[in-house]
């Protein structure tokens, strides 16, 4: 466990940070492989649900490893 408090603001900021990045992507592989309207649909679908699933992973890995045992003896 680290030394400093867990931060929810911090949690925000690298959950959306994740999210970005994920978006970035997408909207970059469609600036690049100038896609049809239909596959540009799907690639930008992807990256909405890319986003979300990275702001999830991210979320939960900081919530762990801040609280420690104390998150998983409340889930049980």
């Amino acid at each position: 466990m680290s030394d400093r408090e867990f931060s929810l603001g911090r949690l925000a900021f690298l959950a959306l940070g994740a999210a970005v990045a994920v978006l970035a992507l997408s909207t970059a592989a469609i600036a690049l492989l100038k896609p049809s309207a239909g596959v540009a649909l799907v690639i930008a679908l992807a990256g909405v649900v890319g986003a979300i699933a990275a702001m999830g992973v991210v979320s939960t890995r900081m919530t762990r490893r801040e609280l420690g045992d104390q998150a998983r003896t409340r889930d049980e």
